[in-house]
């Protein structure tokens, strides 16, 4: 009992810091889609025009952005709902079937899987991006808030670097968190199944211990002729 409690305020913990980094995701991300008007920077490409200055601008897909900020909502929701749901155990000292532990160590390594997708989309292509900016600026962070496209574009290019930045670190930090509470739902799955099986011993054990304990009074209330007799 003792590892369980400790298994699940860890999990509480987890799920605290999974809800606040989801925030760094999907927040970020949305603001900058906004700034873009619509568009998505990640995996974007161009060239450098020589006779304005200003960049030719291939959009990318939108699902590039579309996908990190949806698996940001989804971590935002199912974090909630399972710091609730632990934290009402939790308080009533109650445990959870075998049958949801086991969806939580499914969940969470598929949330965990999902959100390394989303980190890895961010990555490549803001790395995609900086790799244009810097054919023209020293770095890419000089680049923010610069007017590098027409202004007819409606791009507001400021804080595309924090925001960009912020959404990365979210990510990695919250496939990190999720490795962490996938091993947190294993170990809580793993001790479960040992508890249940220690239960069933004592059970079987305890019947075995009762059923010796009548035949014996059953034998001892025989006659002793009754007993040579057989």
């Amino acid at each position: 009992m003792a590892l369980a409690n400790v298994l699940i305020l860890s999990q509480i913990a987890g799920h605290v810091f999974a809800f606040i980094l989801s925030m760094c995701i999907f927040i970020p991300l949305a603001i900058h889609v906004r700034s873009f008007d619509g568009h998505c920077l990640l995996f974007t490409t161009g060239t450098w025009q020589e006779k304005d200055g200003l960049f030719d601008v291939k959009w990318a897909s939108e699902a590039y952005c579309n996908y990190p900020i949806i698996v940001g909502v989804c971590l935002f929701i199912i974090a909630g709902v399972q710091i609730y749901r632990m934290a009402l155990l939790a308080y009533r000292e109650l445990e959870s079937s075998f049958l949801g532990l086991f969806f939580d160590v499914v969940f969470s390594i598929s949330l965990c899987t999902m959100t390394l997708i989303a980190a890895i989309i961010i990555t490549l292509g803001f790395m995609a991006w900086c790799g244009e900016m810097t054919a023209r600026f020293p770095s890419c962070e000089i680049a923010d808030g610069q007017n590098i496209t027409n202004v007819e574009l409606n791009i507001q290019t400021s804080g595309f670097y924090i925001e960009m930045g912020t959404a990365q670190f979210g990510a990695w930090a919250s496939f990190a968190t999720w490795v962490g509470l996938s091993v947190f739902s294993l170990l809580k799955l793993i001790n479960n199944h040992q508890v249940r099986n220690i239960r069933v011993s004592m059970y079987i054990e305890r019947q075995r211990l009762v059923n010796e304990e009548v035949y014996r009074n059953t034998t001892s209330e025989l006659p002793s002729g009754a007993l040579s007799d057989n």
